[in-house]
C-alpha cells in the first residue's frame, strides 16, 4: 500500500502531495474544506507584544490589514507558517515545530499575544501568556465529497475537524488506515479503522514520515 489521501484544503493539499511523492508515496487529493478570508479589523498593535500565527492560512487570507500589524514580531507554528509571515513582511522571532502548546511553553509568560486564527480554532492548553484570538479566515466545508477512493489507503488527518468530517462521509472503515497529526485528530476519527497511528510531532513532515512507515508495514501472517 502506497496510496495516501490528503484531506487538507489548498494550497496545503498540493504542498503535502509534493512531499508525499518525494517519499515514494502516491497522494490522492481529497480536500474536505475550502479556505476563505473573513472581514476583520486590526486592533491597535500597541496593546500587544507579538503575534501568534498557527497556520499559513492566516497570512494568506489576512489581506491588506496585516500591514497595520507589521510592527509586531511573529511567533509561528511550523516553518511553512513562518515563511508565509516573512513573505508578508513580518519579523519572525520564533518557529515552533511541536505545536502551539510547545511553542507557548518556550515564550515569556508575561507576553500579550494576538493570535491570528481561523474560525474553527483550538484554544491552547493552559497558556501562561494572555492570548487574544482574532479570526481572519474560515475553512468552509465542501458539501459533496466522494471518499470511496480512500478505501485500502492511508488517510492523513491534519486536524480533528477533518477527522470528524471524513468519519461522517466514510461508509467503509475496516480497510482504511488513519495517520493522525495529533491525539486529538485520532480521537476525532473514532473507531473501526484498520489501523490508527499518531505522528511523533504535530507537523506535516512527521505525519508523512508516519504514513511512509505504515505503507512499508509488513502484512500480518
Amino acid at each position: 500500500m502506497s496510496r495516501v489521501v490528503v484531506l487538507r484544503p489548498e494550497p496545503g493539499a498540493s504542498e503535502t502531495a509534493a512531499r508525499a511523492r518525494q517519499l515514494g508515496l502516491e497522494p490522492i487529493l481529497m480536500p474536505l474544506f475550502d479556505v476563505e478570508p473573513v472581514e476583520w479589523e486590526a486592533p491597535d498593535p500597541a496593546g500587544f507584544d507579538a503575534l501568534l500565527v498557527t497556520s499559513a492560512n492566516a497570512i494568506r487570507c489576512g489581506g491588506e490589514r496585516l500591514t497595520e500589524l507589521r510592527t509586531l514580531p511573529a511567533h509561528a507554528v511550523g516553518e511553512a507558517t513562518a515563511q508565509a509571515a516573512r513573505d508578508a513582511g513580518f519579523e519572525v522571532a520564533t518557529v515552533g515545530e511541536g505545536g502551539v502548546d510547545e511553542l507557548l511553553d518556550s515564550l515569556d509568560p508575561s507576553m500579550r499575544l494576538l493570535h491570528l486564527c481561523g474560525e474553527d480554532w483550538r484554544e491552547p492548553q493552559a497558556p501562561r501568556q494572555a492570548v487574544t484570538p482574532l479570526t481572519v479566515y474560515r475553512s468552509k466545508e465542501r458539501p459533496h465529497v466522494d471518499v470511496s477512493a480512500a478505501e485500502k489507503a492511508i488517510v492523513l488527518m491534519h486536524s480533528p475537524r477533518a477527522a470528524r468530517r471524513f468519519a461522517e462521509l466514510s461508509s467503509e472503515r475496516g480497510s482504511t488506515s488513519i495517520a493522525a497529526i495529533s491525539a486529538a485528530a485520532a480521537e476525532a476519527a473514532g473507531n473501526g479503522w484498520d489501523h490508527v497511528a499518531i505522528a511523533e510531532q504535530p507537523n506535516d513532515h512527521a505525519l508523512l514520515a508516519l504514513a511512509a512507515r505504515l505503507c512499508n508495514k509488513p502484512a500480518p501472517q
